[in-house]
């Protein structure tokens, strides 16, 4: 299955994927992005979130989770099921794009292929992040351990991944070049 879906990108992104991602990511880094922050430190009163941290305990999440009081709590959960449902698919559909664009030249048989699916175990993980954040908001004050436990764990392999597929963009781009040189000498 997980070969078939990367096959599958490499058969149908092309550079129109790649110019649409783009243009969607900027626009979200340009104007969707810099509304949500505000909006959140208006509801949070400005503390620190898990999304955003990289290392963090379940204290620090059951602290966070007392400084943004009850309405605090409920837009931190609100705005994990509206905007933080989007803003990955937006990261992601780009990471992949870019991925299977300049991964593509490798042979059909080469594993190195499945680069292209690193981005979904970032977008997974930062699913998994939400859902135990916004359980734990939605508990507080009542004790969550497990979900609190794991929660630090899902946020920092989501970093982790995140970087990684936007790290692997590079060795991706001198792959391609190098792939294009050889071939213009032949």
């Amino acid at each position: 299955m997980l070969g078939r879906l990367s096959s599958g990108l490499y058969r149908y992104v092309n550079w129109k994927w790649v110019v649409v991602a783009t243009i969607v990511f900027g626009c979200f880094i340009a104007f969707v992005l810099p509304w949500q922050a505000e909006k959140s430190k208006e509801a949070t009163g400005g503390g620190e979130s898990p999304d955003s941290s990289f290392l963090y305990s379940a204290d620090d999440l059951y602290r966070m989770a007392g400084h943004y009081g009850e309405s605090g709590r409920s837009a931190y959960i609100q705005a994990r099921f509206t905007f933080d449902m989007i803003w990955p698919l937006v990261y992601l559909f780009l990471l992949v794009a870019l991925i299977s664009m300049l991964y593509r030249v490798l042979p059909a048989t080469s594993r190195w292929r499945w680069i292209n699916l690193l981005p979904f175990m970032g977008w997974g993980m930062d699913m998994l992040e939400n859902l135990g954040a916004s359980l734990v908001m939605f508990r507080y004050p009542e004790r969550t351990s497990v979900i609190a436990e794991l929660t630090p764990v899902f946020t920092l392999l989501k970093w982790c991944v995140i970087y990684a597929s936007f790290a692997v963009l590079v060795p991706g781009m001198v792959i391609m070049v190098v792939h294009y040189l050889r071939k213009r000498k032949v």
